[in-house]
C-alpha cells in the first residue's frame, strides 16, 4: 500500500514539474544546493522516501516498487500528469523504476551517483540488521565519509555534521526497510525499456557507486543516455559539485522540454 510522502515545493507553479528523490537517510534538506537554482525554471517538489524525515515509516523490509508507487501517488495527490525526475542513489533507483514502469509519467530522466544493480544482497541484509539493532547513528559517520573526497570534507565540517544528523535521525526501521528494497533491486536486463531522454552523472572519485561499474552500464543500456563524470566527486556530488550539477541539470531538463534531449551536455 502507498503512503503518502512529505513533500517540499518551490518554483512557479505552471513550470514543467521537476521531482526530486535524495540518498538514503536523507530528507528533502538534501537538495539544499539546488532547489534556487533549478526553481528559476522548474516547479521542484523534493521528497522524503517513506521511512525519512517526515514521511510515515510502515514496517519493512519495502521493495523498489513500494518506492516508485509512493512517488506515483504523490504525483497523482498533486495533479502532475508527466514530470522530470532527477535522483541520487536509492533516488536514482526509484527513478528508473519509475522509467521503467511508468514511462509514460516521465519526461526527462537525471541518474546522480547510482546503479541498476547494488549487489550483494547480503551486504544490504547486514546493513539493515545493524541499524535495527544499534540506530542509524551506528553508520552515519561511515556512511558520510563516502559521501564526500577527504580534502572537501576536511574543508567543510559543518555539512559533513549536518548530513551525518540526517542520517542519525532517520527512523531505524524506514533505513532498514529501504535497504530491504535495494537487496531485492536489479534492473540491469531491463534498462533498454526506458525511453525518457536519460542523464548519467557520476563521481571519478565515488566509492559507492565507481563510475565503470555502475553508470557506465546505465549509459550502455539505456539509448541515447549520455554519462558525465565529474572529478573532484564522492557520492554525495550533487552537493560536493552543486554548481556543475545544476547546470548539468538545467541542460538537460530542458533540452527534454524542448524535444532535443540529444545536444551536447558537458559539466559547466
Amino acid at each position: 500500500m502507498n503512503v503518502d510522502l512529505h513533500y517540499t515545493e518551490s518554483g512557479p507553479a505552471d513550470a514543467p514539474p521537476l521531482l526530486l528523490g535524495g540518498s538514503l537517510g536523507t530528507t528533502t534538506r538534501m537538495w539544499q544546493p539546488q532547489v534556487e537554482a533549478l526553481s528559476t525554471l522548474f516547479r521542484v517538489v523534493c521528497f522524503d522516501h517513506r521511512g525519512h524525515g517526515n514521511s510515515p515509516v510502515p514496517k519493512g523490509p519495502y521493495t523498489m516498487a513500494d518506492l516508485g508507487g509512493d512517488v506515483i501517488a504523490l504525483m497523482d495527490r498533486l495533479g502532475i500528469e508527466r514530470a522530470h525526475y532527477a535522483g541520487l542513489s536509492i533516488g536514482g533507483m526509484v527513478g528508473q523504476w519509475l522509467a521503467v514502469h511508468h514511462p509514460e509519467r516521465i519526461d526527462g530522466l537525471a541518474l546522480l551517483a547510482t546503479s541498476p544493480y547494488m549487489g550483494p544482497a547480503r551486504n544490504w541484509r547486514d546493513r539493515a540488521a545493524l541499524v535495527r539493532a544499534e540506530g542509524t547513528g551506528a553508520l552515519a559517520a561511515s556512511v558520510v565519509e563516502r559521501w564526500f573526497t577527504p580534502g572537501y570534507a576536511k574543508e567543510h565540517p559543518d555539512e559533513v555534521r549536518g548530513l551525518r544528523d540526517q542520517i542519525s535521525a532517520t527512523e531505524p526501521e524506514g533505513y532498514a526497510g529501504c535497504c530491504g528494497a535495494i537487496e531485492t533491486y536489479d534492473l540491469r536486463e531491463e534498462l533498454h525499456r526506458i525511453t525518457a531522454p536519460t542523464l548519467v552523472i557520476a563521481g571519478a572519485d565515488d566509492p559507492s557507486t565507481p563510475p565503470a561499474e555502475h553508470a557506465e552500464p546505465i549509459a550502455e543500456r539505456v539509448r541515447g543516455a549520455r554519462l558525465v563524470v565529474l572529478e573532484e566527486a564522492a557520492h554525495l556530488l550533487s552537493w560536493q559539485q552543486s554548481a556543475k550539477v545544476n547546470t548539468l541539470l538545467t541542460r538537460h531538463l530542458t533540452a527534454a522540454d524542448l524535444g532535443d534531449a540529444g545536444a551536447p551536455c558537458r559539466p559547466g
